[in-house]
């Protein structure tokens, strides 16, 4: 009967370990949603979307989705590029120097094409709506990070 007990107390220590283990977890080392999650969350959850500016949004969102994925193939290459020239020089040679630069190329395309995509979807938002827009794309831009 005694074993019985200590079986059940360890189980139930463990189940309560694992429970803390998740929630330390999730609370510590998940990273925070991206930017554009949270916009995006802000969009079509808190700014009382009409249906006509969903139906903007959806396009709005389907072609810089097909640009992002471009984009970052081309950062995957470029980074790609990038280790191959630091295999051949072992050093900051010209090859690792113009890879820097090529892949700096690629992550400026990638930054002016995500401006461009929330100044598009802003531009279909209202004047009311645009305040908390503003608000939440200056917050994420100068959030620190955790």
């Amino acid at each position: 009967m005694r074993d019985r007990r200590g079986l059940l107390l360890l189980v139930l220590l463990t189940f309560v370990a694992a429970v803390a283990g998740v929630v330390i977890g999730r609370l510590y080392v998940v990273p925070a949603p991206p930017v554009e999650n949270e916009l995006h969350d802000l969009l079509h959850r808190d700014l009382k979307l009409d249906s006509a500016q969903h139906a903007r949004l959806e396009a709005i969102e389907a072609r810089y989705a097909i640009r992002r994925q471009a984009l970052e193939a081309e950062l995957r290459a470029d980074n790609a590029w990038l280790a191959q020239a630091i295999r051949s020089e072992h050093g900051y040679g010209p090859q690792v120097s113009a890879a820097v630069d090529r892949s700096h190329q690629a992550m400026g395309a990638l930054q002016k094409e995500t401006l461009e995509h929330i100044f598009a979807m802003r531009a279909v938002l209202r004047p009311d709506q645009t305040v908390k827009f503003d608000d939440a794309v200056v917050k994420a831009l100068t959030a620190e990070k955790k």
